[in-house]
C-alpha cells in the first residue's frame, strides 16, 4: 500500500518549489524504502528546478540524505530494515561492459528505483538524481542505500552521498593525490572544501586554496589549505606557481566548471600534472586552448564522475573519517532548515552565503 509524505516538488521550469503530499509505494524486488532524516541541498537540485539538467516535470528534488531503511523488497539481502544508510545517486549494476572491465566507478547502467513516486493524483515523478529526498520518504534501488554507523548523526552524513564524496574523491580517487604533492583547488564551496580535505588526508605537502571570497578562504583554511589566493584581484596561475618554486602544482582540481576556471588549472599545472574537473558546467559553455599547448604541457585532464567513487566501499570509510576526528564534516553544515524554507536555502546558495544548508526532517 502507498506511503503518503511531505515532499519538495519543483512542478515547471523556474517556479519556486511547493511543499506537496506524494505516494510512494511499497519496495519492490531490488528496491528499499527510507525514511530520511536529513538532506543537503545541493547546486544539482538548484539545476532541476531551473530546467538546466531536464524538462521531465514535476521534479522530486533532494538526494544528498541519511536515513533509516523502513522496509525492502522480497529478493533485498542488504540493506536490511532498521539499517542507517547514506543514499548514493549511482549503484553500480555489476554487468554493463565498464563493471565487468573492472571499473564499476564508471558504471554506464547504474540501478535506480523502478516504481515511480507520484502525486496524489497519479502524476509521475522524476526523483533527482534517482533519489528525491528533500522528502518524509523515499523509494531507492537497494544499491542506492550504503549501510554506515550510526554513530553519526544524519546532517552531516548525509553530505556525504553527494558533495562531500564528489570532492574528496576528485582528489583521491580521480587526481590521486599522494604524499608530498602540490594541490591547487579553485573554489572553495562544500565541494572544493572536501577536496583540500581530502589532498590533505591523502599527504600532501601543499594545498593552495583559490577563491575570490576571503571567507571561503578562511573556511578552507580549516579543511587543511596551507596557502590561500583570491583571485578577484590576482593572478591565480602566478600566485600557484609562485607557492611551487615557478613550476605549478601536481594535481589542479577545478571545483567551480567554468571556461575561465578550466583554463586557470590547465595552466597552472607542473608539466606532466593532473587537471580534475569535478564543478559542473552548463551546457551552453565552451572551451577553446591551443593544441600545442594540449601537446607540450602532457599530463592528464580528466572529468572526475561522482569522485570516481564506489559507494559501499568508499561512504563508511569518510564516516569512520569522520568519527575519528580525520574529516570534519560538521564544518560543512552552516544551517539547518526544514523542508518548507528550501526556496530560502536555494537563494542564500546563490548568493554564496552557506557551504551547505541542510534539510533536517
Amino acid at each position: 500500500m502507498p506511503h503518503e509524505a511531505r515532499a519538495v516538488v519543483a512542478l515547471k521550469k523556474g517556479a519556486p518549489v511547493e511543499v506537496l503530499p506524494i505516494l510512494v509505494p511499497d519496495p519492490g524486488p531490488g528496491e528499499v524504502l527510507v525514511s530520511v532524516q536529513a538532506c543537503g541541498v545541493c547546486h544539482t537540485d538548484l539545476h532541476y528546478r531551473d530546467g538546466a539538467i531536464g524538462d521531465a516535470f514535476p521534479y522530486l528534488l533532494g538526494h544528498e540524505a541519511a536515513g533509516v531503511v523502513e522496509a525492502v523488497g522480497p529478493d533485498v539481502a542488504e540493506p536490511a530494515p532498521g539499517d542507517y544508510v547514506v543514499l548514493a545517486w549511482r549503484a553500480p549494476c555489476g554487468n554493463c561492459r565498464s563493471c565487468r572491465r573492472g571499473r564499476p566507478w564508471y558504471c554506464f547502467d547504474s540501478r535506480n528505483a523502478t516504481q515511480p513516486m507520484t502525486l496524489l493524483d497519479g502524476a509521475p515523478l522524476t526523483p533527482a538524481l534517482g533519489i528525491g529526498a528533500f522528502a518524509e520518504k523515499t523509494l531507492v534501488a537497494a544499491g542506492q542505500a550504503v549501510k554506515v554507523d550510526p554513530a553519526a548523526r544524519p546532517e552531516a552524513a548525509g553530505l556525504i552521498g553527494c558533495g562531500v564524496m564528489a570532492g574528496y574523491g576528485a582528489a583521491v580517487h580521480t587526481g590521486g593525490v599522494g604524499s608530498g604533492d602540490t594541490v591547487a583547488v579553485i573554489g572553495c564551496g562544500g565541494v572544493g572544501n572536501a577536496a583540500i580535505a581530502g589532498a590533505s588526508i591523502a599527504g600532501a605537502r601543499r594545498v593552495i586554496a583559490i577563491d575570490l571570497d576571503d571567507g571561503k578562504l578562511d573556511a578552507a583554511e580549516r579543511f587543511g589549505a596551507t596557502d590561500t589566493v583570491n583571485s578577484r584581484g590576482t593572478d591565480p596561475v602566478e600566485a600557484v606557481r609562485s607557492l611551487t618554486g615557478g613550476h605549478g602544482a601536481d594535481v589542479v582540481i577545478d571545483a567551480v566548471g567554468r571556461p575561465e576556471t578550466y583554463r586557470q588549472g590547465f595552466y597552472m599545472r607542473d608539466l606532466a600534472g593532473t587537471l580534475v574537473q569535478v564543478g559542473v558546467p552548463d551546457p551552453e559553455m565552451k572551451i577553446e586552448l591551443p593544441l600545442i599547448d594540449l601537446f607540450a604541457r602532457g599530463g592528464a585532464l580528466k572529468s572526475s564522475w561522482y569522485g570516481d567513487c564506489l559507494p559501499r566501499r568508499d561512504f563508511p570509510v569518510l564516516v569512520d573519517l569522520f568519527l575519528r576526528g580525520k574529516l570534519d564534516l560538521e564544518r560543512f553544515v552552516s544551517e539547518t532548515v526544514t523542508l518548507d524554507d528550501l526556496e530560502a536555502a536555494f537563494a542564500k546558495m546563490r548568493r554564496g552565503e552557506v557551504l551547505r544548508s541542510v534539510v533536517s526532517l
